[in-house]
């Protein structure tokens, strides 16, 4: 990419160049390079320096063009890039940041450090940041924005109109919030629409025009909250303590953005690497992954000393080794569907740990339908295949009864992590493959060596 300095020379934007900024402390260049860059293609090249380089750009950088980049970098890489900062300049960074953004920062940074900075912040922006954090980071109170855009019930639509139109700092923060009145004990009684606001005589009161606002509480879930939005087609809603005083704003796209983080994080949870960034330590990545792979290798090991065992079955009759994988594949495509409904039902509250056997019972009388229209239908490809009928029945039954096995540990395995406290997001799919696989494997193996006289 190519910028142009003030001298109206263009050069290349790489890394090397950032190096030598580096070198020459030139803080100039630096944020000439930011001013006329998009932030993310800034952040790219900047994350891939070495972690000491990343804190000597933030650092050359004025509080408000540094936020800039910040706020484009997940939370945990945002931690990283402030830490390694002087205190005093972090500081002053974060009270840039939007609040939301700040809470997530301070969820990321030990206890200590994030004190450190709290400390030198402006005292309120350091309060609302504080009461964020008490809240976990998918519920109304860890989504919100502290700032509320409030007037008392007995001000007149002129003084909203003259707060609009000053485009003051503080009111930036805002972001196009709908003003919300509180009464004079400051509890939130109504929201004014800037329709009303533009349609009103500026001498009438607020009281006059507000209407009824909906709430939400700082403790309701993101699936509560999800919900609520794609029933009312508002931007934002207010949060409020169980008293009705207002503790900030929850805009849709909080919401929007952190249903997409919960969807990534538990794709990339089930491969270990949900927080893992490029920009980590090599040996940090690599012994978080090896974790995961490490355990993998045993799970295989186990699948594989079933084959081991029925080795002389195998060898006499070879046209099993084709359908082994199907076997084991199809019903792990069967479990997958019961475990995706167990994770659905856990998040919105609809089922519980202790649901076990209702469950079971239900997803056992899935499994046996499916099961069987399954059992038949591989059956008769063997059966067709090879032209031997046993051969069908052999495949065709252990896939019914391994999908039958499938689908109910894949409808109460999330449950049964859940209630002993363990992700299941993390853990229900390895241990599904690893029982499918075994169970199937031996399910093939076991029913060819009792039919062995029929299949030679």
């Amino acid at each position: 990419m190519a910028i142009t300095d003030e001298n109206n020379h263009t050069e290349e934007f790489t890394e090397q160049l950032l190096q030598q900024i580096i070198a020459d402390t030139d803080a100039d260049r630096f944020i000439t390079i930011v001013e006329q860059t998009a932030p993310q293609d800034v952040l790219r090249l900047v994350i891939r320096l070495d972690v000491a380089s990343q804190h000597q750009l933030i650092a050359m950088l004025t509080p408000e063009l540094a936020a800039v980049l910040i706020e484009e970098a997940p939370a945990e890489l945002a931690a990283s890039l402030l830490e390694g900062v002087e205190t005093p300049v972090a500081a002053k960074i974060m009270e840039e940041l939007q609040s939301d953004m700040q809470a997530d920062i301070v969820h990321k940074l030990d206890s200590q450090g994030a004190e450190a900075i709290l400390a030198e912040m402006d005292e309120g922006e350091a309060d609302g940041v504080r009461k964020l954090v008490q809240y976990e980071h998918d519920t109304a109170g860890g989504l919100m924005e502290w700032e509320v855009f409030s007037f008392k019930m007995t001000e007149k639509v002129s003084a909203v109109l003259k707060r609009i139109a000053s485009g003051d700092e503080d009111f930036e923060r805002y972001r196009g919030q709908h003003p919300y009145i509180v009464d004079e004990q400051g509890k939130l009684v109504g929201v004014v629409s800037l329709r009303g606001l533009l349609t009103s005589k500026r001498t009438a009161a607020l009281s006059d025009i507000m209407i009824k606002p909906l709430a939400v509480k700082p403790y309701q879930t993101l699936e509560e909250l999800e919900d609520i939005f794609e029933e009312h087609p508002f931007l934002g809603l207010p949060v409020v303590d169980k008293e009705g005083m207002p503790l900030g704003v929850l805009s849709r796209s909080a919401v929007a953005d952190a249903l997409r983080d919960q969807q990534e994080h538990r794709s990339l949870a089930r491969q270990q690497v949900s927080d893992e960034l490029r920009s980590m330590p090599i040996w940090y990545r690599s012994r978080r992954r090896l974790a995961w792979l490490s355990s993998n290798i045993v799970l295989n090991i186990i699948a594989a000393s079933v084959i081991s065992a029925y080795e002389d079955t195998l060898t006499a009759v070879i046209a099993i080794a084709v359908f082994l994988p199907m076997v084991s594949d199809m019903s792990g495509c069967s479990g997958n569907q019961a475990v995706g409904v167990s994770m659905r039902e856990l998040a919105l509250g609809l089922t519980k740990p202790t649901d076990l056997f209702h469950v079971l019972k239900k997803e056992f009388s899935v499994g046996i339908i499916n099961g069987v229209i399954l059992g038949i239908m591989i059956g008769i490809v063997a059966w067709l295949w090879k032209d031997n009928a046993v051969l069908g029945l052999v495949i065709g039954l252990a896939l019914s009864v391994n999908t039958v096995l499938a689908v109910a540990i894949g409808g109460t395995v999330p449950l049964l992590l859940k209630g002993f406290g363990i992700d299941p997001a993390v853990a229900s799919g390895p241990l599904l493959t690893t029982i499918t696989d075994m169970a199937g494997f031996f399910l093939v193996l076991s029913l060819a060596t009792l039919f062995m006289p029929l299949l030679l």
